[in-house]
């Protein structure tokens, strides 16, 4: 029998068998037999013509009709069915034909049935690619937006606890004038510590001012010629008190490169190194060690700044710089800025790396793990470019217009004629 003959024959059974088979309901039933009609038929024209696009309209079809709901659940409902109707179709071909015209008819339809199969797969998995692709785009957006209004949240805040703060900066001033030459010791004593705790509300306003400055690409660099070893000294004399508190040891290594002129915002490169000086001192045990180094690249100098404390773990050594990255539970933190393992809002390694990226650099950390037993320690590195001249054109014009004055003068003094009154001296006139 000719296989369009045999295509005939089996084609109600193949359609019966795979619909009771694969659809649930009568409803459900008959609407799936027309599809499957309407698949009989294009698969009887591909095996006529032995052209496969016959069956392009229905698979794409079919590949693109998951429901949310299948996605969701990564069902991949039709590329099951195609595997079923194959199954189901040998079945059908061996209970209805003989074997010689089972095997001729199986011969013509197998083969179709498998390239349609791998063709659903792949409509599907495109089909599940684009709903990842657009689930994760609103999940994008949604954390874009969540992290703008915690930016607008930290700039609103800031600018608005500043004018409180200041009135109570004020009045503190004048109430510590007032009692300055009294025997109130105990008042004094209280506005001391009233002080204190406005300076460290201050310190706070002001990291959260510049945490929104960097968010918002707003932080503008004073660039003016500087050394790196210039930082470093006024570094060691700043964190001489709570070095000494801690009886830590800062040590501070002449380097390679430390004293080149290179041109940077001295200012925010001062806080950026104090910030991670101040984490080394937080995380380091007392009378543990701080080191400053670090060596000449080319085009880059980069600093360290190496603890003897209780280092980092892998998975935490990236999220300490963001924004209020904090380690470990916060209510067993000490208050204290530089005590050990002292609380804070967690700003002071985000502003670091905005600073230093500003530049052009960059910074990292490397720590064996966690430890607070054995003290791995933690080592952070600053990349900074050795710029030799400034970027900003009015700075270059002001520059070397210094330099021009500079070789103009040196140019008049040496050919200016030394007067017999005037004779050159070996020794500064008295």
């Amino acid at each position: 029998m000719a296989v369009q003959a045999l295509l005939q024959k089996l084609r109600p059974i193949w359609v019966e068998r795979i619909s009771r088979e694969l659809a649930a309901g009568e409803g459900v039933r008959e609407g799936f037999g027309e599809q499957l009609h309407r698949f009989y038929t294009l698969l009887e024209q591909t095996i006529v013509t032995g052209d496969t696009a016959w069956l392009d309209p229905i698979l794409y079809d079919w590949g693109h009709s998951p429901t949310e709901t299948n996605l969701e659940h990564a069902d991949y409902h039709v590329s099951y069915i195609l595997n079923r109707m194959v199954s189901l179709t040998i079945d059908a071909a061996g209970d209805h034909l003989e074997d010689k015209e089972a095997l001729e008819y199986l011969a013509s339809v197998i083969p179709i049935l498998t390239h349609s199969l791998s063709i659903v797969i792949r409509y599907e998995m495109e089909t599940r690619v684009a709903h990842i692709s657009r689930e994760l785009g609103a999940v994008q957006d949604k954390l874009q937006a969540l992290d703008q209004n915690k930016s607008k949240f930290i700039s609103v805040a800031a600018h608005e606890l500043k004018t409180p703060l200041t009135l109570i900066e004020g009045y503190t001033s004048m109430m510590a004038d007032m009692v300055q030459n009294s025997e109130q010791e105990i008042m004094k004593n209280y506005l001391n510590g009233v002080n204190t705790g406005i300076l460290r509300l201050r310190d706070i306003i002001d990291d959260m001012i510049d945490v929104s400055l960097i968010d918002n690409h707003l932080l503008t660099l004073n660039i003016q010629p500087m050394w790196i070893s210039h930082l470093l000294e006024l570094i060691r004399n700043e964190f001489r008190k709570p070095i000494n508190e801690r009886r830590q040891t800062l040590v501070v290594n002449d380097f390679e490169g430390s004293d080149i002129v290179i041109y940077g915002d001295s200012t925010r490169l001062y806080q950026a190194i104090g910030n991670m000086v101040t984490n080394a001192i937080k995380y380091t045990p007392d009378k543990g060690i701080i080191t400053l180094d670090g060596r000449m690249l080319p085009g880059f100098i980069e600093v360290t700044i190496k603890d003897t404390g209780i280092g980092i773990s892998p998975e935490d050594q990236s999220i300490i710089f963001d924004k209020f990255g904090q380690l470990g539970r916060t209510d067993l933190h000490s208050s204290g800025k530089t005590k050990f393992k002292g609380g804070g809002p967690g700003l002071g390694l985000s502003i670091a790396r905005g600073i230093i990226e500003a530049h052009g650099g960059t910074i990292w950390v490397e720590s064996e793990g966690y430890d607070e037993v054995k003290l791995p320690g933690s080592t952070f590195h600053i990349l900074l470019p050795t710029r030799t001249e400034p970027s900003n054109p009015l700075m270059l014009k002001f520059f070397g217009d210094l330099e021009q004055q500079a070789a103009e003068e040196k140019e008049n003094q040496e050919t200016e004629p030394r007067g017999k009154e005037n004779p050159p001296t070996n020794h500064p006139p008295s």
